[in-house]
């Protein structure tokens, strides 16, 4: 068995490499979601988990924050969504951040989870969470 060639960075040709990702982590907030009466009464905390896939090449070569996602500004669009007007279901609130995440027009694709942690299951369980990808494509 031969290995396969090494290509340099920069070089012509070879194997796409994966996209570039900015990645949020446990962005959490208070929500009202749910189908249940007192989800929507007393409200849960929504925990969030994005991964933007952009080209960050320029970026990276000109150290310029309009040229990437301002991850803070992200982060506070999130917690509106997860604020916002309440959804039967954690796929809509998904959806929901995922649109607002592609309103970014460098992202290419984003991959949301929707964590519920205190979900009113009658079982003991460690969390609930729902994941989504979407594309502008």
């Amino acid at each position: 068995m031969t290995a396969e060639p090494i290509t340099p960075a920069g070089a012509v040709g070879g194997p796409r490499p994966r996209p570039d990702r900015i990645s949020l982590r446990g962005v959490a907030a208070l929500g009202h979601h749910g189908v249940l009466d007192i989800e929507r009464l007393q409200g849960q905390r929504f925990v969030v988990d994005v991964d933007c896939s952009l080209d960050l090449a320029a970026a990276g070569a000109t150290d310029d924050l309009a040229a990437t996602v301002d991850y803070g500004t992200l982060a506070v669009a999130i917690v509106a969504d997860i604020e916002g007007r309440p959804v039967n279901l954690i796929e809509a609130l998904a959806e929901r951040i995922a649109q607002t995440c592609l309103r970014v027009s460098i992202v290419e694709t984003v991959e949301v989870t929707v964590h519920k942690p205190d979900a009113p299951i009658s079982v003991e369980f460690a969390d609930v969470a729902v994941t989504l990808t979407r594309s502008r494509t």
